[in-house]
């Protein structure tokens, strides 16, 4: 597929959990959530006036935006980018995401991610073709011939699987990290953006493009039935063909808020210069993925997974 999905979640969910068991888990639930419904970035966005401090337990942005990067990363891969820190003492609490890109040792896939080793290739004539290694999870490093990469570099590689280099090693070519979604159609985790208010979520979607569709979600919003209805007659007052929800989309993007909704987070961000009362103008759509709830409030990961399964 050539389009992307992201979704803005703000870090200030991870302050409601009173302990860093919860905080741990609730980041893992967002995760499991992305995985699940094919999102390609995840946008952390600060919903509070004050600047975001570096250190994770400090800031529950940071602290949200690290348990992700962290979750998402290959298990063969997290010793060599997240070194011992406080932040991860119960990262074992986390369910797996078990992602394609996830690839166990012995599993035949087309593509891996790997990190560039220092070390040389073997032999003396592949070392002079300026080839280099990687470590991508298998039982032997992985030889990119004619390559050389800055060592500790993740990178996204395509397996020959019917090729082997010097000294029996499995050789590969590296590409970019969304060629096995655009290429084959094969999902391959998110990336992970900090936003200083959600006026630097807007900025730019993947790639440095700008979103095209925008899709905000509220109890104040309207249902999808409704939405997909007024799609429809628009198009047909348009002389369209087209009358589906959404029509055509590159970039899109899902924004949630925390305790206080979406409209509060965009009320006290003073580079918007909207009021929450009009929140609901920023956007494309002004969802309602819940209506007639159960419960007073729904918890933002309560809300992605809903959202989610129902924008699907």
């Amino acid at each position: 597929r050539a389009h992307t999905i992201s979704m803005a979640i703000p870090g200030s969910i991870i302050d409601n959990c009173q302990s860093l068991e919860l905080k741990t888990y609730v980041a893992g639930q967002i995760a499991r959530a992305a995985a699940i419904y094919n999102i390609d970035e995840i946008i952390v966005y600060n919903e509070s006036p004050t600047p975001m401090k570096p250190d994770p337990l400090k800031d529950p942005n940071v602290f949200l935006a690290r348990l992700l990067l962290y979750q998402e990363c290959p298990q063969y891969l997290r010793k060599e980018f997240f070194p011992v820190h406080p932040s991860l003492r119960f990262a074992g609490l986390l369910n797996p995401l078990d992602a394609p890109h996830h690839v166990r040792v012995d599993e035949k896939s087309l593509y891996r991610d790997g990190v560039v080793l220092a070390k040389k290739p073997p032999g003396g004539a592949a070392a002079a073709a300026g080839g280099c290694l990687v470590n991508c999870g298998l039982r032997k490093d992985v030889y990119l011939a004619g390559k050389v990469l800055q060592p500790g570099v993740r990178v996204t590689v395509r397996m020959r699987l019917d090729e082997t280099g010097p000294s029996g090693l499995p050789i590969a070519d590296p590409v970019s990290r969304s060629t096995p979604r655009e290429a084959d159609g094969v999902y391959w985790g998110y990336t992970v953006r900090l936003a200083e208010g959600l006026h630097n979520v807007f900025a730019q979607g993947p790639g440095g493009n700008e979103y095209d569709l925008k899709i905000g979600t509220s109890e104040r919003g309207v249902t999808l039935t409704h939405a997909v209805g007024e799609a429809r007659r628009r198009s047909e007052r348009e002389g369209g063909s087209e009358n589906v929800f959404p029509t055509k989309f590159k970039r899109a993007l899902i924004v949630f808020g925390g305790v206080k909704g979406v409209e509060a987070a965009i009320d006290a961000d003073e580079q918007l210069h909207v009021a929450a009362e009009d929140a609901h103008t920023l956007f494309d759509h002004w969802i309602n993925t819940c209506p007639g709830q159960g419960s007073r409030t729904i918890r933002t990961e309560e809300a992605v997974l809903v959202s989610l399964a129902v924008l699907r």
